[in-house]
């Protein structure tokens, strides 16, 4: 795509060896630690910053297909070593930053704001990573590499971005789900895009461990975000962020964790804008956990100098119902670098987070619920203060969760007392009766 500029993997561990994207290679073969993807920022430091933002912006227009992807628009900073030919995208990325001003001024915030990364072609942010892994796989198979079927393990968004950019692209996927954990909604999508699904009677990190060792001993391609290719798409939420507040400064960013890999790409993303010159400051990066999986919570009350994992317990939030973390090293990396914050949130806390966001015209999936509820109680705690800039990272579509939004409103959901309750209020066909019915809840509200 662009001979100026050049990416590799690199052990993130800092023991120097490095390998090329086109290796089928996750983990450093010297030490076991994980890989990233570097670039050469010198030669990206070549341009100005001021001439990246104007391309930047000119691209934010554009009508041309690869710029109409949020990723590719920042390809140069992405993969620029893909063919434009070979890049799988369905217009991931350049997602709404709203202002939701009835549920800011209830919280006493005045520059609130949530990016909603789950309005994307599958429901959910794992778009924005699955474009440059697939576009990636393209690559290969056209330049001689062997890769028979891409694989991954799921708690349901993950095997929906694969099975869809697979599909585009007419390569066979492979979705490992936890059986009955995950919402009808999130099933039929790998079942509708043709990508091969096998329920496991265990949880993620089961699933975890069997399509680790299957890419591992028949050369399938591994597509969970310990393949770094992943981050470096969920990394440009950092710049669009920064690209949408005309790169000034951002306080805080909320975002759930499960696996930990958005909270490492949004560190890698800030960094490489700094280091570039596109910006010269750093959010503090709060980062959310159900309180039935919260190993990294425990961990930061012990100022991160132990990690134990779990088995996590069921919680609402599946898509973060992970116990034992990949990014789990990273992520720790930057929440130290980056001032950061871990919170919890339980199912009553989520849940109604969810619902008085959704009244102010939101409609939240349950990871973006632990998001808010992280968000109110460092509120509440006086750590993000009224004139603060933050951010919530919204992960995913609520219409991938109707049954939780349904339990919610039913009073059928464990541990969860409703607090923002509105059922649907049943009249006959008589026009008085309605009438009354109405006037009476209204004066209820």
């Amino acid at each position: 795509m662009s001979k100026d500029f050049s990416a590799w993997f690199e052990c993130a561990r800092g023991c120097g060896v490095k390998y090329e994207l086109d290796e089928i290679v996750y983990e450093c073969e010297e030490c076991g630690g994980l890989l990233e993807v570097s670039h050469d920022l010198d030669a990206l430091s070549t341009r100005s910053p001021e001439e990246w933002k104007q391309l930047f912006d000119q691209r934010l227009g554009s009508l041309e297909k690869i710029n109409r992807s949020g990723i590719w628009a920042k390809r140069e900073w992405v993969l620029p070593g893909v063919e434009e030919e070979n890049i799988v995208t369905l217009g991931e990325g350049w997602t709404q930053l709203l202002e939701p001003a009835r549920y800011a001024a209830e919280l006493g915030l005045n520059d609130l704001h949530v990016k909603l990364c789950g309005n994307s072609h599958s429901g959910s942010f794992k778009d924005l990573g699955m474009t440059v892994l697939v576009s990636q796989v393209q690559q290969m198979i056209a330049d001689g590499v062997d890769v028979p079927a891409v694989a991954c393990a799921s708690t349901g968004d993950t095997s929906a971005a694969l099975a869809a950019y697979c599909a585009a692209a007419g390569l066979q996927a492979i979705v490992i789900l936890p059986k009955g954990k995950i919402s009808l909604a999130q099933l039929i999508q790998p079942i509708s895009n043709d990508a091969l699904t096998l329920a496991l009677d265990t949880d993620f990190d089961g699933c975890m461990r069997i399509v680790s060792r299957l890419c591992k001993e028949e050369n399938i391609y591994l597509a969970n975000s310990m393949n770094s290719l992943r981050i470096e798409g969920q990394k440009t939420i950092s710049y669009e962020l920064a690209q949408e507040f005309n790169w000034e400064p951002i306080d805080n960013i909320v975002i759930p964790g499960g696996n930990l890999g958005n909270v490492s790409a949004l560190g890698k993303g800030f960094r490489e804008l700094r280091r570039v010159g596109l910006i010269d400051w750093s959010p503090r990066i709060i980062c959310a956990q159900a309180a039935r999986a919260n190993p990294l919570y425990d961990s930061y009350q012990n100022d991160f100098k132990d990690f134990e994992p779990r088995k996590a317990k069921t919680t609402q939030a599946s898509a973060i119902q992970i116990g034992d973390p990949v990014s789990i090293n990273k992520a720790v990396d930057v929440l130290e670098e980056f001032d950061g914050i871990v919170e919890q949130a339980s199912e009553d806390e989520l849940a109604n987070a969810a619902a008085r966001a959704d009244r102010a015209g939101l409609f939240n999936c349950p990871h973006t619920g632990v998001a808010l509820a992280a968000l109110e109680k460092q509120v509440e705690a006086g750590v993000i203060e009224p004139d603060e800039r933050t951010v919530v990272i919204s992960t995913a579509n609520g219409l991938k969760f109707a049954d939780f939004k349904v339990g919610y409103h039913r009073r059928e959901l464990d541990d969860v007392e409703p607090r923002y309750l509105n059922e649907p209020v049943d009249c006959p066909d008589d026009y008085e009766v309605v009438r009354e019915r109405m006037f009476a809840e209204l004066e209820k509200r």
